[in-house]
């Protein structure tokens, strides 16, 4: 073929998650964890925006979060339930490199809005008669050009690279959806240097914004602890709800791109941690642990209700 990256190959053959029943009921569970996943996300993001109470810069962020995490699980999972159902489980390879694509866009942007929700807390906390100044529209509206630019950046560097090299074979994936490091494997010519590109890329911006999530959270804790009074519960239990889910989106990420194991099966499972569970315990940790998104959830089931009986 003589195309702009030369390749014979047209598509990539899926060996999934087939190899026993328990894997397999492992996956059927994932298209429950989907629908899940949609639901709440789509219910916080219309619960902000719908009730007044939540008209803040951390409801904001909380609602771009679950904006960007109904992208997180439609990238992958439509099509791994799909798969469930075909004895040939297939990708075109236009396919897949849209899902590398959508994939490192939506971790870029997750990256940076659980940075700006830790600053939002930082300031909260460190300095509360500065908070509305600091955290301003204008400033929340930058925190997510900021996700966008960065996520969109950080996806094509790695396209770049992919796009002109060459497949001629072999085309099976032992994936359940086009991840980078598996797709690299499948290069014909030798792609040590491109590997280790691509491996010091998303580990330095995965690793990078941990470690500043942490130093962060350390900072702040330090700082409920030194200055204890009647709303540190309150804080620490809101602390609590975003270090869970920034320990959740990190792990699985730093292990599959900064320690790639071509072989190992925990590389499966935590594909499908990563694509159903995350973007479904996001909402929930978020929910459950919140009494002013309980409280919000209330009251506008209260006006549909009203708005049911009205009409």
């Amino acid at each position: 073929m003589d195309g702009e990256n030369h390749s014979v190959v047209s598509e990539f053959v899926f060996l999934g998650l087939t190899n026993s029943w328990e894997i397999l009921l492992l996956l059927v569970f994932s298209s429950v964890l989907y629908m899940a996943s949609m639901t709440s996300n789509i219910l916080i993001v219309f619960f902000v925006t719908t009730d007044p109470h939540l008209h803040s810069p951390m409801y904001f962020l909380l609602a771009s979060l679950s904006f960007i995490d109904l992208g997180a699980c439609s990238v992958t999972s439509p099509k791994m339930v799909y798969d469930l159902f075909r004895k040939h489980k297939v990708i075109s390879f236009g396919g897949c490199l849209t899902q590398i694509f959508f994939i490192h866009v939506i971790g870029g942007v997750e990256m940076v809005l659980l940075i700006a929700m830790a600053f939002d807390r930082y300031v909260a906390i460190c300095k509360p008669l500065h908070y509305q100044t600091i955290m301003s529209p204008r400033m929340c509206i930058f925190f997510l050009a900021a996700a966008r630019a960065l996520g969109l950046s950080h996806s094509l560097f790695q396209l770049v690279f992919i796009v002109n090299l060459p497949f001629c074979g072999p085309n099976v994936l032992d994936s359940i959806y086009c991840d980078l490091p598996r797709l690299l494997r499948l290069a014909c010519r030798d792609i040590y240097r491109l590997q280790f590109m691509v491996t010091v890329n998303s580990g330095f911006i995965c690793v990078g914004s941990f470690f500043i999530l942490v130093i962060s959270y350390i900072f702040i804790l330090f700082t409920v602890w030194k200055h204890s009074s009647a709303g540190s519960s309150k804080a620490l239990t809101t602390l609590s709800a975003h270090i869970t889910v920034v320990l959740l989106f990190f792990g699985p990420a730093m292990f599959v791109y900064t320690w790639p194991h071509p072989n190992s099966q925990m590389d499966k499972f935590l594909a499908i941690f990563d694509a159903c569970l995350i973007p479904f315990l996001n909402p929930v940790i978020y929910t459950f642990r919140n009494k002013e998104m309980k409280a919000a959830m209330k009251r506008v089931c209260k006006q549909l209700v009203i708005y049911r009986k009205i009409s």
